[in-house]
């Protein structure tokens, strides 16, 4: 019986597995890196175990470290998380050298999905459906999906579409691979144009029991990096669903495997094509959980017990959805955002399963996923209402995010009638276009009701000749509006628009302020009557976006170069980010290196516009 586990990751992961240890009387453990030392998760759980340093190489996915906190603390039992090391084979042999229970498949079943080469060809031995394989060297024909051998999360993929592009296309997906997984193989398939993502939930317990518990659908993604889950899928049939059980429960008995699964396909009418076997817990199983009635961790510690499954399979209920909400900009490249989150909220009946919250600090070193919000109904277009509706009332402040991107995407028609793909994003327009004037009117009017002397507003005049103004920037644009000061409070400032009365309530944070009303939410910059001098960057400068490594430099000194080119190549919260030339002309200053590490707002080149 387990009584105290180690849990070998952070955040929401971290915080979701303390959860059910909770509510069934078992002690947890901990580790932090350094800027992980104030985290949520760190108070939360019974134990903590620091692990000196800051990127996740030296402290997350160091497996000695980890079973080294797991005795120090007095833990009997390790849960990998699902991500990091819940995949590493090596990580599962130490903790069980170490006497500990391993709360996951065995080590050979591991080792036996962790290349998806190797996994594919014993897939199709099995009998489960596979695209054909593409050696990366003589691929002549297109569009072609570049996919990594050692990981999935869609770092290290890359499609491509013409054979020109492919050349840089590889060595791009070989450093991702490499950084994220320690190993830069990659493979090729065919690219599946408008098919779908979907996956097969499987549990096994030791005594031969295997469970297919249901399927979640996966298709809406960026980057290669899912965004919106849900379950069941709107396009499997009965007869798809059989059959897509069958081949999940296939693989899972092809490898013996114990604990929780996922078997992912990639289904294109009524076909479907083995994807990979990840060989842990996903990120996307709350809609498993609210579909099914069923806490999957509390089973994988159960399994690790030894505890049987019942012979007959929990029955689905109704539709959940989860969107993943990250700090990033969908309209900027998604380039991902790093400082303090001021205040996080999400209100109504939703699940809410986070690793932040207000104060929070999201660090450059990390992912930059704040939390998965789901939602659950008796019906598909419920569920995505109720969930829309709770990301418009959430009160996220201090960070980009892409809230307003998932919010759009629950209430597309397309979306709403299960028409989806993995291109889904790719066609169609999401693009909003916001009216900063009366969140500014509103910031204004709070501003001034914050500096009122006694009951008159700072500034008042019995006679005005005209009425106050201030100024704002919205993202780089300016907004000016006039107020009268007689009217709000310092937190919320109701304005009728079009005869129809809007409240907006007003945050302030230094200069920052956030404007949530049921019309959107804004975050604006206050500009100060007299402006502190600013240092002027040269014509044609193009600085750094965010913090990162320098992993590719792609132009030399005296290179002539088009608007849009790419200069060089940033790697910054796991992912490679092209930094591109704003105008056409020559490169006159290149101002860093490969490995170097830059901050954001350096200057990394000049090109002099011709």
């Amino acid at each position: 019986m387990i009584k105290t586990l180690l849990i070998a990751n952070r955040g929401e992961i971290a915080r979701r597995i303390i959860r059910t240890c909770r509510d069934n009387g078992i002690r947890t453990v901990v580790v932090f890196s350094d800027p992980d030392a104030d985290a949520p998760h760190v108070r939360e759980a019974d134990f903590a175990v620091r692990l000196p340093g800051a990127s996740p190489t030296e402290t997350y996915l160091r497996a000695d470290l980890l079973v080294e906190a797991a005795t120090k603390a007095g833990a009997d039992a390790v849960h990998p998380g699902y991500g990091f090391l819940s995949e590493n084979a090596d990580f599962a042999r130490k903790v069980q050298a170490a006497g500990l229970t391993w709360v996951g498949p065995e080590p050979d079943s591991i080792e036996a999905m962790g290349s998806k080469v190797a996994a594919k060809k014993r897939m199709a031995a099995a009998g489960v459906p596979t695209l054909p394989e593409l050696d990366p060297e003589t691929v002549t024909e297109f569009p072609v999906l570049i996919k990594a051998s050692a990981g999935g999360g869609g770092r290290g993929m890359r499609i491509v579409r013409e054979k020109a592009e492919f050349g840089d296309a590889l060595a791009s997906a070989r450093r991702e691979a490499e950084s994220a997984f320690g190993d830069p193989t990659v493979f090729c398939e065919p690219l599946l144009e408008h098919a779908r993502h979907v996956e097969v939930q499987i549990l096994a317990d030791t005594h031969g029991t295997v469970w297919a518990l249901g399927e979640r659908e996966c298709s809406i993604q960026r980057r290669h990096q899912k965004i919106v889950e849900e379950s069941p899928s709107p396009a499997v049939t009965d007869d798809v669903r059989k059959r897509l059980f069958a081949a999940a429960t296939a693989a899972a008995e092809s490898i013996g495997y114990v604990g929780a699964g996922t078997v992912e396909f990639m289904l294109k009418g009524e076909d479907f094509h083995f994807l990979e076997v990840n060989t842990r817990l996903q990120v996307e199983h709350p809609v498993t959980e609210l579909v099914h009635g069923v806490d999957l961790v509390e089973w994988q510690l159960r399994i690790a017990e030894g505890a049987r499954l019942p012979v007959e399979t929990p029955e689905p209920r109704g539709h959940a959805i989860e969107v993943r909400l990250y700090a990033e900009d969908p309209a900027n490249d998604w380039r991902p955002a790093s400082g303090t989150l001021h205040r996080f909220h999400v209100p109504g009946d939703v699940r809410l399963d986070s690793g932040v919250e207000d104060g929070s600090v999201v660090s450059v070193h990390y992912d930059p996923m704040l939390a998965k919000v789901m939602a659950y109904a008796p019906t598909r277009r419920a569920a995505a209402r109720k969930l829309a509706t709770a990301l418009e009332s959430a009160q996220i402040h201090g960070l980009v995010t892409n809230r307003a991107l998932l919010v759009d995407i629950l209430g597309n028609e397309a979306f709403l009638d299960g028409d989806t793909h993995t291109g889904f994003l790719t066609e169609h327009d999401f693009t909003r276009t916001v009216d900063p004037q009366p969140f500014a009117r509103a910031a204004a009017l709070a501003q001034a009701a914050s500096r009122r002397i006694g009951h008159l507003p700072l500034g008042w005049r019995n006679v005005r000749s005209q009425q106050p103004k201030a100024k704002f920037l919205f993202g780089e644009e300016l907004v000016e509006v006039e107020y009268d000061p007689a009217q709000a409070t310092p937190d919320v400032v109701t304005l009728e628009l079009d005869g129809v009365r809007t409240p907006f309530h007003v945050a302030r944070y230094g200069d920052l302020v956030e404007v949530d009303s049921p019309r959107g939410s804004v975050s604006l910059k206050v500009v100060p009557r007299f402006p502190e001098p600013e240092t002027k960057l040269a014509p044609g400068a193009t600085v750094a976006p965010m913090p990162g490594t320098v992993v590719r430099v792609s132009v030399q000194q005296g290179d002539v170069v088009e608007a849009g080119a790419e200069l060089l190549v940033l790697e910054a919260m796991k992912m490679e980010h092209r930094v591109l030339a704003n105008n056409a002309g020559t490169v006159t200053e290149l101002l860093v290196e490969q490995a170097q590490q830059v901050n954001a707002g350096d200057v990394l080149a000049v090109v002099e516009e011709s």
